[in-house]
């Protein structure tokens, strides 16, 4: 029986171990592998400054920043995808369900066609993902209802909308822009940082999450064994819903809508380490950073000296990998 006992202690810090290891190994071959192949020892040198010219401009200016900003982007639509589940008790949703990248992308876009600098692109996509959040809020909140199913049909309109605006703005756009918007719409990392503010937001939703996992746990068993054990449900969609937004805003800003990454990964680790949301909300967010830094790497390499959009790499994994994962989950009788 001690045994017993003590299984899930160890298998909990044997899983979030192998994911930390997976994250530093990801974030070494990030800094080390591209257009200009670097040894560990010159990548090591470059990151206290000892470095020569090239290595240290390789890897200060370019590589480090896309590998951080993709360590935070992963993990915010991670963090987000699970929460999102919970929030809508569908096992499909994923960060961009309920419309916000829709309302980013339009901003963005808009942005664009206007000449605006590139620093102006991550202001316009938190705006839009504010506005796009503010209007979900009004319009689900209208009948006194937070139900799952109001919420889900909500933002499936609003995101419709949102992607009328974005083809109607596609097909009216200068052609010399056209490149730079798709690339923008398919998910594009670019060689900045990803900010104090934005690491703040992820840190302080993983906090939070952690604190409220096993109210995250009732709710995901339903509204009414949640509110027979005297759960506030209303409070706390409300809460997911807004954090769940945050973290898709900060992603939303740092990288545009990369796809996939919220929906397989709290798959993948329901799978490996269970539904409870005390192990698989950490267990998700280093997946999920640890998969777009590989994406992020492979998006370089994979067709040097041209960089594809890392949105195209999380789609061609995404997509098998969800296959694949629905395949197991039926032959283990899961929905």
């Amino acid at each position: 029986m001690k045994h017993a006992g003590k299984n899930p202690s160890a298998r909990r810090r044997a899983t979030l171990s192998g994911l930390i290891v997976l994250v530093v190994i990801a974030l070494a071959l990030s800094l080390t592998r591209g257009s200009v192949d670097l040894s560990w020892g010159d990548a090591a040198a470059a990151l206290m400054g000892k470095g020569n010219a090239l290595a240290s401009a390789v890897v200060l200016d370019l590589r480090l920043p896309r590998a951080l900003s993709a360590l935070v982007v992963g993990s915010a639509l991670a963090l987000a995808g699970v929460l999102m589940q919970v929030l809508l008790r569908n096992p499909l949703a994923d960060p961009y369900v309920l419309g916000t990248s829709g309302g980013s992308a339009v901003l963005v876009l808009i942005a664009m066609m206007a000449g605006a600098p590139h620093s102006v692109v991550p202001v316009a996509a938190g705006a839009g993902a504010l506005i796009s959040m503010v209007l979900l809020l009004l319009l689900a909140r209208s009948s006194g209802d937070w139900s799952s199913s109001r919420l889900l049909l909500t933002g499936i309109v609003l995101a419709s909308g949102w992607g009328a605006l974005i083809s109607f703005l596609l097909s009216v756009s200068p052609a010399q822009q056209i490149q730079g918007m798709l690339f923008w719409l398919m998910g594009d990392l670019q060689p900045v940082t990803p900010g104090w503010w934005r690491s703040g937001v992820v840190l302080a939703a993983l906090m939070l999450s952690l604190i409220l996992a096993r109210d995250l746990n009732l709710l995901a068993e339903g509204d009414l064994r949640a509110r027979s054990l005297g759960l506030r449900t209303g409070l706390l969609r409300l809460a997911i819903l807004l954090g769940a937004s945050a973290l898709t805003a900060v992603a939303v800003t740092l990288a545009g809508p990369v796809g996939f990454v919220g929906l397989v990964i709290p798959h993948m680790m329901r799978l490996l380490v269970g539904p409870d949301h005390r192990l698989l909300i950490p267990s998700s967010m280093l997946a999920g950073g640890a998969l777009l830094i590989l994406s992020e790497m492979t998006a370089r390499i994979l067709w040097a000296p041209q960089q594809l959009p890392v949105g195209v790499i999380t789609a061609f994994i995404g997509v098998p990998v969800f296959l694949l994962l629905l395949q197991k989950g039926a032959s283990r009788g899961r929905p």
